[in-house]
């Protein structure tokens, strides 16, 4: 558990005046008459094309009402039922009169009371109803916004063969629910806030009160109060104003489409960060072991999701350091290699006018190439472009002499062994940084591969997320919070929390937060 206080001790999410609404001027003085009022909406929606202003006369009084809303982003069904038919109609025609306002001309649906015209403003922004009464101070926002969403689907990004298969999807309510209809507990608080002065993005984070501790809680709402940004339109947008060392290549939160692995996230006392719009919420703190676990490995039995960790572990290895072995030993240390397999690798490298370092790299950045052609291009093609493309290109390189056989070899099995990695982002961090290290390998041989490997090792260490050391709990080492590292312990044997998930901002997120504000003086 983190020890250190928090960096920062003033209030967390201090009051942001609308974020924005900066550029809106509240007017003062318009009071309860409605010309006035409408005249500043329609000033602030001025050659807004789809902004509607209604006007009728409500009964029983003849009172004279406008309703504003969006054009496309309301129910209108909703909205003759429940607001036009009932403020329109006479005193006991229509069964949905209530009393409220001291007048006899709001319907029996939900709706909210507004008071300052910016909050009627942002409102009719969000798709609601606004509804202005002359002579009535305030509003009333009725909540009938019209929403096409995605239908709940298979996690396309996580799938496994045997557990729940919902996916989240882009609205933010629909998430929410999936995430309820597991924890079904008073505890699971969500706390809303709005961050993008444009597009004023609901972010929404949950934890568990009582599980996770209160300074993690209390640094992810304070990093969210500090982001000053035009537009939120991803969870990516979020994530590199969260990291503790957003210029480490190591991702430092987790992004995950599957409401189980949400949910077992809480569970464990983390937090969930969503973001309207997006389908991927983030996890936060995470560790490098955490993104090197699969939902599935919690569904099989602990025999089989043991097995299955200990064959990723390895090829995650060979993904980064594959080609670079390849490199040295050719170069450096053919010694090593039985005679029979370096008479063929020999025979196979005599026609090749490139060193393998040159020979590495071309076939790598051709794998690169067609692994991103493949995901651009049209999915019913992408799949044949990538496979033929590899097959063509790498049989037609080696006839032509340009590159070996066995590098053909290496190239695809480091492909294949960077597609097991779970998390994609940490898997993207592995091929980036296979490049430095076979750089390396060809300067020093085997001495450069363990510099290397050095190097990403010290730096991993002193990474934090969310002050918890990345390489959590080996490093530092927590022999119970091991049990679920290298192998998957049996449920009961896992009956302890990880003691790793607390809050404490290291030394990099501080000069990086200094040098922030700064920037902004």
């Amino acid at each position: 558990m983190g020890k250190r206080d928090l960096v920062h001790k003033q209030p967390i999410i201090p009051e942001r005046d609308w974020i924005g609404m900066q550029g809106v001027e509240e007017p003062e003085g318009l009071g309860p008459a409605l010309e006035p009022r409408l005249a500043w909406f329609q000033g602030m929606l001025e050659r807004c094309f789809d902004a509607v202003f209604h006007p009728f006369t409500a009964m029983p009084d003849e009172r004279s009402c406008v309703c504003i809303y969006l054009r496309g982003m309301v129910d209108f069904d909703l909205f003759q039922q429940f607001v036009l038919q009932p403020l329109t109609s006479p005193p006991g025609e229509h069964p949905l009169h209530v009393r409220i306002f001291e007048h006899t001309i709001l319907p029996a649906a939900s709706y909210s009371a507004i008071h300052r015209l910016k909050e009627g403003l942002n409102a009719v922004l969000d798709g609601n109803i606004l509804l202005l009464i002359d002579g009535e101070e305030r509003m009333v926002s009725f909540p009938y916004v019209l929403i096409e969403k995605r239908a709940i689907e298979e996690a396309k990004n996580e799938t496994v063969i045997r557990g729940p298969r919902e996916g989240f999807v882009e609205h933010l309510e629909t998430n929410l629910t999936l995430l309820r209809r597991r924890i079904k507990s008073p505890y699971l608080k969500m706390e809303r806030y709005q961050i993008g002065s444009y597009t004023q993005t609901d972010v929404v984070v949950t934890y568990l009160e009582g599980v996770c501790t209160e300074k993690l809680v209390d640094e992810v709402k304070l990093r969210l109060s500090r982001i000053v940004i035009d537009g939120v339109l991803d969870t990516s947008y979020v994530e590199e104003y969260l990291e503790d060392s957003p210029s480490s290549p190591f991702p430092q939160l987790q992004y995950t489409e599957r409401p189980d692995t949400a949910a077992a996230a809480l569970l464990e006392g983390r937090v969930v960060i969503f973001v309207d719009g997006t389908p991927n919420p983030l996890i936060a703190p995470v560790t490098m072991f955490a993104m090197l676990q699969s939902a599935e490995d919690y569904y099989q039995r602990f025999y089989a999701a043991s097995w299955i960790r200990w064959i990723r572990y390895g090829l995650m290895i060979a993904s980064l350091l594959l080609p670079s072995l390849y490199i040295a030993i050719t170069t450096f240390h053919p010694e090593t290699l039985p005679a029979n397999l370096l008479i063929s690798v020999a025979a196979a490298r005599d026609v090749v006018p490139f060193p393998a370092v040159v020979e590495a790299f071309l076939m790598e950045l051709t794998f690169e190439g067609l692994r991103e052609a493949g995901l651009r291009i049209p999915k019913p093609i992408g799949q044949a472009v990538s496979i033929l493309g590899g097959l063509v290109i790498g049989q037609a390189a080696v006839q032509a002499g340009i590159v070996a056989a066995p590098m053909v070899i290496i190239v695809s099995l480091t492909g294949v062994a960077s597609f097991v990695i779970p998390h994609f982002d940490l898997g993207l961090t592995l091929r980036f940084l296979r490049f430095p290290i076979m750089i390396l390998a060809s300067v020093l041989g085997l001495f450069g591969i363990v510099i290397g490997l050095i190097l990403i090792y010290l730096h991993l260490i002193t990474l934090r997320s969310f002050g918890t050391p990345y390489l959590s709990p080996i490093a530092p080492m927590k022999g119970q919070d091991a049990a679920d590292v290298f192998v998957r312990a049996p449920w009961w044997r896992m009956r302890r929390r990880p003691e790793y998930y607390a809050g404490s901002p290291n030394k990099e997120r501080l000069q990086y937060v200094n040098r922030m504000e700064r920037k902004e003086e």
